[in-house]
């Protein structure tokens, strides 16, 4: 909400009464998303066996947790805390274990919904009254998708404490005093925190910086007269906790300590580099907080501080996180369109696991398993976030939009605000974007399963309906090629390789040459592809391949034991019953109709429809759908297409000298090239 500005208010920003009226609703219905978010998350932990939910809670209430362990903490449980920490938890008594699980989850919502208000609060200024209220709604929902906050929330953990006291210290305490007391206490429970001293002391508050180092000392002093053995096994023999809890190297722990054990240093060269490191990314990430602290962009600030603290703690657990997630108030880009890639990038990156964002590809490993390290480092050292003094804070290069296509109906576009948008859309937004889009799509995919009866049933329903209607031609197609090894192979062949070097081709030569349509392409692409879903899941459907008795041959995978089939190396991670429809020819069609439509010769065209019959052949001669799997791909490849013109309105097209039409919210600047 922090990187799109308006100004006025807001009925005014929606222009007049009645557009007042919708922005009212679209409040209450953030809200409402917000509210349906955070009952979610209590019904997930509270709806889970006790055993398996609040795991590391157990720690501190358990038989031989906190309250009841008579040595060290350290020596009988997992405890992970500072001695302090400890401390604090010792007044917790046995009679309140029995509520606790529906106490401590409750309160942890309460604090998250703090922490939402409190950073909506403090986004960068200047900030339009539409933006002001609708930034609550949005930070708590933003948060209740994180995966930090659901990792605290399952475990049970205490991790947003620090975070809503560094930032009540920073904006919410009346005097430096108690700003620095709040930032203490949360260094007392989070050691590295400290780093936040500094900041405190660079931008002036000086007072607040002592209070801070005050406050730490005396509650590690408290801490080490009432627990001096535990304090002595933290402090010195741990070095501030290093060691404690799960094994350092594990993927779960996203600081530079995790990713160079992960790289297989270890030793005294490990720990060099690593302070070594942690200095380096403390002191440019430092600099840069101050600088913008200046500027008047404190909340942003507080961000890259805590995305250093990330990357310089010992461990980084995934409920430790949530700093990465506040990054995302930082404005980059001069253009209206570049601002939506970081904020959609760290937020995607803090709410999905790493295994939808990168393919799951050898190649990438290194940067999937430390991704979220990795957006903190940008974070913190790297990102140009822009400085309220530049003209483009408050004012970016517009966006540019095509003149409006009169459509055959009134009512087209049902969305208005969906304009056509000619410029070219950020290449890394939108491979990210594709990627998550296809890993929900194999993960939906996989999992819309019936089983093998209810398929083969299926099976057997279309296998009737296509004799009924003289269309059942795939056994002797399945045969005839058989006996042409030739043909067998190359429509092997074909069905393995085309069905995603096409489509990814066609929108890259698009994105590349024709930005407008490529925008238009992908849109379909998409709606097409979620309504294929609903097939999946609704009519799991056996291939010909698949199907028992009817004596088809699989010429890609070989003979097949049915009742454990094995189609290679993606036999585990497939849905071999997600046949109708057949995207396989839906994709191809998609293909064909996009060349037809967009290409400049007539021989490109005629090209380009030859793909979608080659694939319709390959599908069918391999037994890999039926005739009806086709049209169902047809049909809603046709959909696709229907619904993107119905809710966006016709093609723009993307002749060059076409009338375009700039956003009328943005002011340009004469910035020569800028658009």
């Amino acid at each position: 909400m922090a990187n799109v500005e308006h100004s006025g208010r807001a009925g005014e920003a929606f222009g007049g009464a009645e557009a007042g009226a919708r922005f009212r609703m679209v409040r209450l219905a953030l809200w409402a998303v917000a509210a349906i978010l955070v009952v979610r998350q209590l019904a997930v932990v509270l709806g889970t066996p006790s055993g398996e939910r609040l795991t590391d809670l157990e720690t501190w209430v358990g038989p031989e947790g906190v309250l009841h362990v008579k040595g060290s903490l350290y020596d009988s449980t997992q405890f992970t805390g500072t001695p302090f920490g400890g401390l604090v938890l010792k007044p917790l008594t046995r009679a309140a274990e029995q509520a606790l699980g529906w106490g401590w989850t409750f309160g942890t919502l309460l604090l998250v919904v703090a922490l939402g208000l409190v950073a909506a609060r403090a986004l960068p200024q200047p900030v339009g009254r539409r933006t002001s209220l609708l930034a609550a709604p949005v930070a708590i929902s933003l948060l209740m998708l994180s995966l930090p906050v659901r990792n605290t929330l399952w475990l049970g953990q205490t991790s947003i404490i620090p975070v809503l006291l560094v930032l009540l210290g920073c904006f919410a305490a009346r005097g430096q005093r108690d700003s620095g007391v709040c930032v203490g206490l949360a260094a007392a429970l989070q050691p590295a925190l400290l780093l936040f001293a500094p900041l405190l002391w660079f931008t002036g508050r000086r007072r607040a910086a002592v209070a801070t180092g005050a406050t730490f000392a005396v509650c590690t002093a408290l801490a080490w007269a009432a627990l001096p053995h535990d304090s002595y096994t933290y402090w010195v023999h741990h070095i501030a906790g290093a060691g404690l809890g799960g094994q350092a190297d594990a993927l779960a722990n996203q600081s530079l300590h995790g990713a160079l054990l992960r790289f297989g240093l270890t030793g005294p060269l490990e720990i060099m580099l690593f302070l070594a490191l942690g200095a380096a990314v403390a002191v440019v990430a430092l600099r840069r907080a101050v600088r913008y602290a200046r500027d008047g962009q404190l909340l942003l600030a507080v961000a890259i501080t805590g995305c250093a603290v990330v990357a310089v703690s010992p461990t980084a657990w995934p409920y430790q996180l949530v700093w990465v997630l506040l990054a995302a108030v930082g404005r980059v880009g001069k253009r209206a369109s570049d601002r939506y890639p970081w904020p959609v990038a760290v937020v995607l990156v803090v709410t999905l696991p790493t295994k939808m964002l990168l393919p799951n590809v050898s190649t990438v490993y290194t940067l999937r398993d430390n991704l979220v390290l990795l957006a903190a480092l940008a974070a913190a050292t790297t990102v140009p976030f822009l400085s309220t003094a530049s003209p483009y804070f408050r004012s970016p290069v517009p966006t540019v939009y095509a003149a409006p296509v009169p459509a055959r109906w009134p009512r087209v576009p049902l969305l208005p605000f969906w304009r056509r948008v000619v410029t070219r859309p950020s290449l890394l937004l939108e491979l990210l974007l594709i990627r998550v889009f296809y890993a929900a799509y194999s993960s939906v995919r996989t999992a819309a399963s019936g089983g093998r009866a209810v398929a083969e049933a299926h099976g057997h329903q279309v296998h009737s309906i296509e004799k009924a209607l003289h269309i059942d031609i795939e056994q002797w197609a399945n045969h005839a090629v058989v006996r042409l090894p030739w043909v067998e192979r190359f429509l092997g062949f074909y069905y393995e390789s085309f069905h995603f070097v096409v489509p990814l081709a066609i929108l890259g030569v698009l994105y590349a040459r024709r930005p407008a349509d490529y925008r238009w392409a992908r849109s379909s692409l998409g709606i097409a592809t979620v309504i294929g879903l609903f097939g999946f899941w609704f009519y799991p459907l056996a291939p010909p391949r698949l199907m028992p008795g009817l004596g088809f041959i699989d010429t890609v995978h070989g003979v097949q034991d049915l009742n454990k089939p094995d189609y290679g190396a993606m036999t585990a991670v497939t849905n071999q019953y997600a046949a109708m429809p057949s995207l396989h020819f839906g994709w191809s069609l998609w293909c064909g109709v996009v060349i037809a439509v967009l290409a400049p010769k007539w021989w490109m065209k005629a090209l380009g429809l030859l793909h979608p019959l080659f694939t319709v052949a390959a599908i069918v001669a391999t037994a890999n759908h039926w005739i009806l799997d086709a049209v169902g791909g047809a049909v809603v490849v046709a959909a696709g297409f229907a619904l993107t013109y119905l809710l966006s309105g016709p093609r723009c097209g993307a002749a060059a000298g076409a009338p375009v039409e700039r956003g009328r919210d943005q002011v340009p600047h004469p910035v020569s090239g800028a658009v």
